[in-house]
């Protein structure tokens, strides 16, 4: 490994310990109460101590999480293929789309949990789809228009169906739009299923997990869950950009 991906590695890593290090000095020093802010280590501490508890409540918020990423990440790629497609459909879902973009979970999670029911997680999944299914449209409709007209003309100087068109130019060139779109919508979909179980719903996951620890006045266990949460979120960007570095890798070879 060469000095610069280890400056790149160790210099993240480094900063994180200097923040820690700060943030416990700084509840030390001037004695900060926990509904404040705990200290890192309490909340180590009870990240520790209840690691299986955190540990089923991620696993209930990543479920949800995936349906979401899984069913918001197919919608939105279908959907921006025939609006791609067919222009006119483009210009007919998009105030619809741009409304899906801008009303808050907090205002969805009530009324799915009222259609759904409150006991089981579809309204979660769903808010969670909503959620994944705008940065993927977005990004893959706009990958799939960047083709230059120069490469749509010499393809259809050689002849090329709309497949080969598709396969060996349209496609590809969007490929590189809809991992970015895909990473976002990563973090989003945890995001979104995390806050949705805020509202209602079963008894699980992480949203819950905190709300209860709050109520309780444990606030160091509150903020375990709450790195539990950030971890979570990591697996799901760290997993998507492996994804992406495997995929990318594939189609240059």
């Amino acid at each position: 490994m060469t000095a610069a991906r280890w400056r790149d590695l160790v210099a993240p890593i480094a900063l994180g310990i200097v923040a820690i290090v700060l943030w416990q000095l700084t509840v030390t020093v001037f004695q900060l109460k926990p509904f404040v802010v705990p200290g890192p280590i309490a909340i180590g501490d009870q990240f520790a101590q209840k690691l299986e508890v955190i540990w089923i409540a991620s696993l209930g918020t990543a479920r949800n999480a995936l349906v979401g990423l899984i069913v918001g990440t197919v919608a939105g790629v279908v959907w921006a293929l025939l609006a791609a497609a067919w222009r006119p459909l483009d210009e007919i879902s998009a105030p619809t789309i741009t409304a899906l973009a801008v009303i808050p979970i907090v205002a969805l999670a009530p009324v799915f949990y009222a259609m759904f029911g409150a006991s089981v997680e579809t309204g979660r999944q769903i808010v969670a789809a909503i959620a994944v299914f705008i940065p993927i449209f977005f990004n893959v409709l706009r990958g799939l228009r960047q083709a230059q007209p120069i490469h749509r003309d010499l393809m259809r100087a050689y002849a090329a169906t709309s497949w080969q068109t598709a396969r060996t130019v349209t496609l590809p060139g969007a490929l590189p739009y809809f991992f970015t779109g895909l990473r976002i919508a990563s973090s989003l979909a945890v995001i979104s299923a995390l806050v949705a179980e805020y509202f209602g719903g079963p008894v699980s996951g992480l949203g819950k997990a905190i709300t209860s620890a709050v109520s309780s006045s444990n606030y160091p266990l509150a903020w375990a869950f709450v790195l539990g949460a950030i971890l979570t979120g990591l697996v799901f960007y760290s997993a998507t950009y492996a994804l992406e570095a495997l995929a990318l890798a594939r189609t240059r070879t």
